[in-house]
């Protein structure tokens, strides 16, 4: 099955793919978007372009696990990619994706404008990475 991952920001947008063996990550494209509307509509149009069969998305929890109101943000935007898509839908929890995103390009001494524009595009691929670790370790996800 292959599977999309999107890491929603408030100006960008990470999108992420997996292999249809559900094996590698890989970053797509970034899409830089302010307005809900139309980046629903990229998103969808990414998912069908690529054959999306799951869409999984980030869910920003407080560290101590509560849903804040980006959290509830993101929730409301997956429900419209939901049903612009046809896509099934999965919130998975993406605390200190960016984070580990920023140290993963640290590591390849990626900076200033190059940085910006894949941050979000890695912070995805470690949303699917995490979830497709899951997947293997569990009986029907």
């Amino acid at each position: 099955m292959i599977i999309m991952s999107v890491d929603l920001g408030k100006a960008r947008t990470g999108i992420a793919v997996s292999d249809s063996l559900e094996s590698f990550a890989f970053p797509k494209t970034v899409i830089t978007e302010y307005n809900t509307g139309r980046l629903v509509g990229k998103i969808s149009a990414y998912a069908k372009e690529y054959g999306a069969e799951l869409i999984v998305v980030g869910y920003p929890k407080n560290m101590d696990g509560s849903s804040g109101s980006r959290a509830e943000e993101c929730a409301a935007i997956a429900e419209q990619i939901k049903a612009a898509s046809g896509t099934d839908i999965i919130l998975w929890d993406e605390r200190c994706t960016t984070v580990s995103a920023h140290t993963a390009l640290n590591f390849t001494d990626t900076r200033g404008k190059k940085r910006k524009s894949v941050i979000d595009a890695v912070a995805a691929v470690i949303i699917l990475e995490d979830y497709l670790k899951y997947r293997k370790n569990v009986k029907n996800p």
